[in-house]
C-alpha cells in the first residue's frame, strides 16, 4: 500500500458539555496539527498516489472556515462536543467528498483509504481512518 500525507493546522476555541470534561467545559483554545494520509494499492501511471499540491489545497480550503473560530458558535456543530475524535471524522468526511468529486485531480479515483490525524500536542493525538466508499 502506498500513501501520501499532507499537513496543515487550525487554531480554534470550543467548550464541552459534560462533567466528564472537567475544566474543559469552559471555553478554551486549541491548536491542532492536521495530517491527512491518502492510500492506494498501486501508483498512477505518473508514479504518484495523488497530486500533493492539490491535496494540500483541498485540506487548507476545508480547514479555513474552522480556523480562528469558536466552534460553539457554528451551526453545524450545535449541541455537539467537538472533541478531537469528532473533528477527525468531520475532516475525514469532507476530504472523502472532495476525493469523490475529483478535486484531487487525475488518478485520485483510485484512492482506497484515508486517515485523518489531529495532533492536540506533542503528547496526544487522535485519528479516524477508513475506506473510501459511497456508503
Amino acid at each position: 500500500m502506498y500513501a501520501v500525507e499532507v499537513r496543515d493546522h487550525i487554531m480554534i476555541a470550543h467548550s464541552f458539555r459534560d462533567p466528564l470534561f472537567g475544566p474543559a467545559q469552559a471555553l478554551h483554545g486549541a491548536t491542532f496539527v492536521v495530517d491527512v494520509a491518502f492510500y492506494r494499492e498501486h501508483l498512477t501511471e505518473e508514479g504518484i498516489v495523488v497530486d500533493i499540491g492539490r491535496a494540500h489545497d483541498v485540506l487548507k480550503a476545508l480547514l479555513t472556515p474552522l480556523n480562528y473560530r469558536n466552534l460553539d458558535d457554528m451551526p453545524e456543530f450545535s449541541g455537539k462536543n467537538t472533541t478531537t475524535e469528532f473533528l477527525c471524522r468531520h475532516v475525514f468526511d469532507a476530504i472523502a467528498a472532495a476525493v469523490r468529486k475529483g478535486e484531487l485531480g487525475p488518478g485520485s479515483d483510485r484512492v482506497s483509504h484515508l486517515r485523518v490525524t489531529l495532533h492536540e500536542s506533542h503528547l496526544a493525538k487522535a485519528w479516524f481512518e477508513g475506506p473510501l466508499s459511497d456508503d
